[in-house]
């Protein structure tokens, strides 16, 4: 009887901790929804950067000759795609920390809940939100003359890497918003996310840089993972570079995990 309750338990402990984050999910979703500013920050200023560069910067803008005499756009399109996972970590943090100042995390670390589902349902819920943005970005480029080739399972290993992206941020931004005391103090990581994508090659190639900035490019971490989303977007030889923006975005994502967890553990005095 004892062995049989010593399974029963952690089965039961598992379903309550995915029904708790699944109310946290549909909590963050209500919020979302309330609130026009993170559904522009996340959809509405990516597509905005990818009108802004096609139409204003693209004539000017040499990334040398693209696969089947494809234009800007084509180069262009993983860089947005980076920049949309970089806006909503962005407003992910913005939120938590709103939760954190406001005393709402305070108060459901009172409450009979697993605290892992607190910062899940923020971690889920940025990250099906920039998926969502993501698909967005990819139909406008559509329109606006972005000839993707890539089969259906490059395709899929897209929305894989962009979902891995977004988780890893996500942990970072809940990080940053439990650690922040006001909104201006998630600035910061906010700038990091916005800026790190120009100083990579989501929008020119490393090669035309000053050799400083060059090999910055080179060495940060949104550069493999930009590079891997164009190569499978555009159905061209990414070699090992997959493994390595994965094992960046895994990396991330672990730092950010158990940065979020330790923050949320500490005592709130």
């Amino acid at each position: 009887m004892s062995v049989a309750r010593e399974t029963i338990r952690p089965a039961r402990r598992r379903g309550v901790v995915a029904s708790d984050a699944v109310t946290m999910l549909r909590r963050n979703a209500k919020h979302t929804l309330r609130n026009p500013g993170a559904v522009i920050m996340t959809i509405a200023m990516p597509v905005l950067l990818l009108l802004l560069f096609v139409g204003v910067f693209g004539g000017a803008l040499n990334v040398g000759p693209m696969p089947r005499g494809g234009g800007y756009i084509d180069y262009l399109v993983a860089g947005i795609l980076l920049m949309t996972v970089g806006y909503g970590s962005s407003t992910t943090a913005l939120a938590v920390n709103r939760d954190m100042t406001e005393g709402v995390i305070n108060r459901f670390r009172t409450m009979a809940i697993s605290r892992t589902a607190v910062l899940t349902g923020h971690v889920v819920g940025s990250t099906v939100r920039t998926l969502v943005g993501a698909g967005l970005v990819v139909g406008v480029a559509v329109l606006l003359g972005f000839h993707p080739t890539g089969d259906p399972v490059r395709w899929l290993a897209v929305a894989g890497l962009l979902a891995l992206l977004a988780f890893a941020l996500a942990w970072l931004a809940v990080a940053v918003g439990l650690l922040a005391r006001t909104a201006e103090g998630t600035s910061p990581f906010v700038l990091v996310v916005q800026v790190l994508p120009f100083l990579s090659s989501a929008f020119v190639s490393p090669d035309t840089m000053s050799p400083a900035v060059r090999w910055f490019a080179e060495h940060e971490p949104f550069t493999p993972v930009t590079d891997a989303l164009r190569g499978l977007l555009l159905d061209t030889p990414v070699e090992d570079g997959v493994v390595v923006a994965v094992a960046w975005c895994a990396g991330l994502a672990v730092a950010g995990y158990l940065w979020a967890r330790a923050l949320f553990r500490r005592d709130p005095r």
